[in-house]
């Protein structure tokens, strides 16, 4: 098809002009970023700029891929930006119950979250975020999904839940800042009785064994049924995780976001 011709000439030949969006890697400030974060788990700025660091060759791969989806051309022709459509709060309350967006409602609303927050601690600092380049869109779409990804995958806003996800995200993007990032949750989680390093490995597994959740329609799935949405999608229960007593969850590895 003519959509995957497309693509191979625009992997070939990139934009040119103004793009700040870079696909290298920087190891040295990621690691540095990780000792930041190791020391501080609610620095999560850190984060960002390990994505910044690490991740540029998967956004493009991803971004990539969505076009060889049935239905990536179009979201990436639209190039809608779904923090607006999170922050809509007409439009959360419109979702049904026992829906994916019904549950995130509860759940930002609980933790008093909100996409445009975490969109926010993404900017600091940087001034490429906004780009209007398709891998920056791609990049803010990968962020804007993060808490929908806690609600299909079952893991909590704890540090475990939070290294667990991000383990997950590894396996779905293939970026390396998720896995730097859940290598130093696992060398902290070392040495506790509790199998919080087996908890996160299973995250990975979830991952890998998951439907590529980057190329869903997040406005459609949104109003799916919650638990017929993860079993079209492949997400299997966090049964590990949910071994782990709850108390015990948030003092053994770093918080991811």
């Amino acid at each position: 098809m003519a959509m995957t011709a497309d693509a191979a000439d625009f992997r070939a030949q990139p934009s040119k002009g103004a793009r700040d969006v870079s696909t290298k890697l920087d190891w040295g400030h990621a690691w540095r970023s990780l000792q930041k974060l190791l020391a501080d788990k609610e620095d999560t700025r850190q984060v960002f700029e390990i994505m910044r660091a690490l991740n540029g060759k998967s956004t493009a791969h991803g971004y990539i891929r969505l076009l060889e989806t049935a239905e990536g051309g179009r979201m990436a022709f639209e190039r809608k930006e779904f923090a607006d459509r999170l922050m809509d709060d007409a439009w959360l309350d419109s979702l049904p119950e026992g829906s994916v967006g019904a549950a995130y409602r509860t759940f930002i609303r609980a933790e008093q979250l909100s996409a445009d927050g975490l969109a926010e601690v993404s900017r600091e600092g940087v001034s490429d975020v906004d780009n209007p380049h398709p891998y920056a869109w791609f990049a803010r779409r990968t962020r804007d999904v993060h808490d929908i990804w806690h609600i299909l995958t079952g893991y909590h806003r704890d540090a475990l839940g939070e290294a667990c996800l991000v383990a997950f995200s590894y396996a779905q993007t293939g970026g390396l800042g998720w896995a730097l990032i859940a290598f130093g949750a696992a060398s902290r989680a070392r040495g506790t009785r509790h199998p919080t390093i087996k908890a996160i490995w299973q995250g990975y597994k979830r991952g890998k064994a998951a439907k590529w959740l980057l190329g869903e329609d997040y406005e459609r799935l949104m109003a799916e049924p919650l638990e017929a949405a993860r079993k079209r999608l492949g997400i299997t229960p966090p049964t590990i995780y949910d071994s782990i007593p709850a108390h015990v969850r948030d003092g053994v590895v770093p918080q991811a976001a």
